[in-house]
């Protein structure tokens, strides 16, 4: 099979060296020294053992990172600041991009940028989180808008206890996040994300929230 040829089947971001030597089986005597080959003529390229994707000058499509952030570690979902970026909440723009996870904390240097996992509850960890699907990629998941500040600030042991006004600083100034997109997130999911975490934080925010929007 022409690399053409194995463009056209394996048209998702990442793929893995199961689904590259089902397609070669057939072909190639020494799969593992065929797939050692594409890596070392820069036709693949690498993220971690038994997981590749094809190198930029063989793309056809842009890469999903977000698949390929789901399909590095699983299970886990896209979060914190990228998935903040992401929805424009925050104004910069994240270079790593972050996850949560049901496992140990973990990092990945890859030819595709750093991915970073952050363990979270099992608890709070379906909640607020979207699939999306895609007919090159299939499903991927990513938190709301809601789930991914709440994770956020949770992780973010630095901040310290957060009554209702430090969390407004914290919010405006910290994370520079405008009013107007704070008062579109939906106050009740924050609020059952903060019981599920049992975070004091978490439950001032939705109180500063729902009090802004009373107002």
């Amino acid at each position: 099979m022409n690399t053409q040829k194995l463009k056209k089947a394996l048209r998702a971001s990442a793929f893995t060296h199961e689904e590259i030597a089902n397609l070669l089986k057939n072909e190639v005597s020494n799969v593992n020294a065929k797939i050692s080959y594409m890596v070392k003529h820069h036709i693949l390229i690498r993220l971690k053992k038994g997981l590749y994707a094809f190198s930029e000058l063989y793309r056809d499509n842009s890469v999903d990172i977000i698949s390929v952030a789901n399909r590095l570690y699983t299970p886990s979902y896209v979060s914190f600041d990228y998935a903040l970026s992401y929805y424009g909440l925050i104004p910069e723009r994240v270079y790593e991009v972050t996850s949560a996870t049901l496992h140990a904390k973990k990092v990945f240097e890859t030819p595709l940028g750093r991915f970073s996992y952050r363990p979270i509850p099992m608890e709070v960890y379906a909640l607020g989180v979207d699939w999306i699907y895609d007919e090159i990629n299939g499903g991927k998941f990513i938190a709301t808008p809601e789930k991914a500040l709440c994770d956020k600030i949770r992780g973010d042991r630095g901040v310290g206890r957060l009554k209702q006004e430090k969390m407004r600083e914290y919010l405006m100034y910290d994370l520079r996040i405008e009013w107007d997109a704070l008062l579109k997130l939906d106050v009740g999911l924050i609020e059952e994300i903060a019981n599920r975490y049992k975070s004091y934080n978490l439950k001032s925010l939705s109180s500063l929230l729902k009090r802004k929007k009373d107002v």
